[in-house]
């Protein structure tokens, strides 16, 4: 079986954004939406996915989540709305149990 990583990006509903990576997307998000994450992310509520990039390697994942993080907000919000324009939760269905392994995530063309 073939190991991905995820650089991700979550938000809260007033939108301050939390940049990071993850070995294990689905595990990391339910983190995040469980308030498992102290510190930033718990204090402002950051438990919505909107945002997300495979990797094969894990030093590829590292390096993109560094360079997103180095960008100015404005940055971050266009790399975001330029995939999802309405800052839907994409993991949103995964609570409810219509979560399958084909959905997500999957290498985007030229990552890794």
């Amino acid at each position: 079986m073939q190991r991905h990583y995820c650089t991700y990006i979550m938000a809260s509903l007033s939108r301050r954004v939390y940049v990071g990576v993850t070995n294990s997307l689905m595990r990391r998000t339910c983190e995040h939406k469980e308030a498992r994450v102290p510190g930033f992310v718990e204090k402002y509520r950051i438990n919505r996915l909107v945002y997300f990039e495979s990797f094969q390697y894990v030093r590829d994942a590292i390096a993109r989540e560094k360079q997103i993080k180095g960008w100015r907000r404005s940055r971050k919000v266009a790399l975001v709305e330029s995939e999802n324009p309405t800052w839907a939760d994409l993991a949103a269905s995964w609570a409810s149990g219509k979560f399958n392994r084909e959905q997500i995530p999957r290498l985007k063309p030229g990552s890794g």
